[in-house]
């Protein structure tokens, strides 16, 4: 027989009624110990949270959110862009061993010599070159990595005790290598934009889409079956260097999102919730937000170990990526590519620039998170 503190005034269950009315709350669901109503008032509003998830609204209004995050965070981070964007410039050059800059990578003053060195050939739009790409690139990446990473966290924890690190590391890594294949494409161009130091002539996009795209193709051939090769080794360019990136991102959204998950976890802990939730309760609903200092201190170190889980092969990934701008027009795979930076440089070569890193992921990792955690209140998801 039903308890009577569990039938609501309409004779329904009171934990699937306040599941409708969204009133429940796992913690008040927890309380129960062990009582078989609260654990079964649980799994409904699981069930229920997961079933909005997956509907046409969420999906479009976390795209949203996650785009808003991304341009907004952009915008936040221009504001600082005379120190960001040309230092990110220099990192790249660093990380590819450019000849003309590899001198001053691991030196005092390294990192301000380079930059003197391209204001004084290109004066101050050279510190800049590349940022056009990262402006197109921006909004859909953020808006697929965030959409993707709720669908498929809804789907590999859609009761509570699936919360486990594992199924929280692959929810983030699935996302990171969503969005990445979307957008590495202009990813690439922006390397190769940043990458480029002639004298001789300006880099503009145009013209370094076109030598991405005519780099290693066969001649043209007046057969279907040749020009149709001819067109899928272009392609295929804008995606060199995919590998290494794919694995590096597996780690780097992985770790960023399971960082962020479990600093939460922390924050809301008995300790620290009076300090770090906004209601001060000790609610584990994920809806609760946390306090402007909590999110961001989350968020930052999130960036902060991300970044430095998947350096080493980021710049196995920048390497591989100015490949055909060489004279010898070499194309190495990961393994390849590995192997002579630990020659040229050591374990120190896959490190280098990574001060560089820290400066520009962590407050924008911050930032981001902290905006789209914002945007799902506002747009009531």
């Amino acid at each position: 027989m039903t308890p009577a503190s569990s039938i609501s005034s309409n004779g329904m269950p009171a934990s699937k009624t306040s599941v409708r009315n969204s009133t429940i709350t796992p913690t008040l669901l927890e309380s129960s110990n062990g009582d078989d109503v609260g654990q079964e008032g649980l799994r409904v509003a699981k069930a229920y949270d997961v079933e909005r998830t997956h509907s046409s609204d969420y999906i479009l209004r976390s795209g949203f959110a996650g785009g808003l995050a991304g341009v907004l965070t952009f915008i936040g981070a221009r504001q600082a862009k005379s120190i960001i964007a040309p230092l990110d410039r220099v990192k790249i050059l660093f990380q590819t061993s450019s000849p003309e800059f590899a001198k001053y990578s691991g030196t005092r003053l390294g990192v301000w010599r380079a930059a003197h060195k391209i204001y004084s050939q290109n004066g101050i739009l050279g510190l800049f070159q590349g940022h056009s790409a990262t402006l197109l690139r921006i909004f859909p990446y953020a808006a697929i990595k965030f959409v993707v990473y709720e669908q498929v966290r809804s789907v590999l924890i859609s009761r509570p005790e699936q919360e486990t690190n594992v199924r929280r590391v692959l929810s983030g890594s699935l996302a990171g290598v969503s969005s990445v294949f979307f957008t590495y494409p202009l990813e690439l161009i922006r390397v190769r934009l940043a990458y480029e130091t002639r004298k001789d002539q300006r880099a503009s996009f145009v013209r370094i889409c076109t030598q991405i795209l005519n780099e290693g193709r066969p001649a043209p051939s007046s057969t279907s079956g040749g020009r149709r090769i001819r067109n899928l080794r272009g392609l295929h360019n804008f995606y060199r260097g995919f590998s290494p990136t794919v694995l590096g991102m597996l780690p780097y959204a992985g770790v960023s999102f399971w960082t962020h998950d479990t600093i939460h976890d922390i924050f809301r802990s008995q300790l620290l919730a009076p300090y770090a939730v906004a209601d001060g309760s000790l609610s584990s609903d994920r809806h609760v937000p946390l306090t402007v200092w909590a999110q961001l201190t989350a968020g930052g170190l999130a960036g902060m170990v991300s970044q430095t889980a998947s350096y080493p092969l980021e710049v196995v990934r920048r390497r591989m990526q100015v490949g055909g701008t060489l004279k010898e027009k070499k194309f190495p795979g990961i393994w390849t590519t590995a192997r002579v930076i630990w020659f040229e440089h050591g374990f120190r070569g896959f490190f280098v620039g990574l001060t560089i890193g820290y400066i520009k992921v962590i407050p924008m990792v911050s930032c981001s998170f902290f905006v789209y955690e914002r945007m799902k209140i506002v747009l009531g998801i």
